[in-house]
């Protein structure tokens, strides 16, 4: 599944290959994000909606 990321090395957004989807927080805190990696291999991250985290997880 492709996303669209942030890159803060290049400050533009990038398009990339989702690798895992992430929960952090317990409870009313929580924060869906999902990972991925530049062709450098700098790690990326994007907080997301529940619905689309969902999504991935299938």
């Amino acid at each position: 599944m492709k996303h669209s990321f942030y890159d803060v090395k290049l400050k533009k957004k990038v398009t990339a290959d989702v690798t895992k989807a992430v929960k952090y927080g317990k409870g009313t805190a929580t924060r869906y994000a999902f990972k991925a990696e530049t062709k450098d291999g700098r790690s990326l991250t994007a907080f997301v909606k529940k619905a689309d985290w969902d999504k991935f997880k299938k």
